[in-house]
């Protein structure tokens, strides 16, 4: 794995808001990501185990760079 990655799995995902949220390990709080931040293909599945960036965002932190 890449180092800087985290590692999580998909707590809902919704293609059509274009949006959806990631559960790292090891956390009890959900990452927010947006469809674009997902590398390759657009479909994710809840459950999905992805690995990512967390970049902070507007006050929050953020998914980027998504893998499945």
């Amino acid at each position: 794995m890449d180092t800087g990655r985290s590692v999580g799995f998909v707590t809902s995902f919704d293609r059509a808001a274009g949006y959806g949220f990631v559960l790292p390990l090891n956390s009890e709080e959900p990452v927010f990501f947006r469809t674009d931040d997902i590398a390759g293909r657009h479909a994710l599945s809840e459950g999905q185990q992805v690995s990512f960036v967390l970049v902070l965002g507007d006050g929050r932190f953020e998914a980027k760079e998504i893998r499945p």
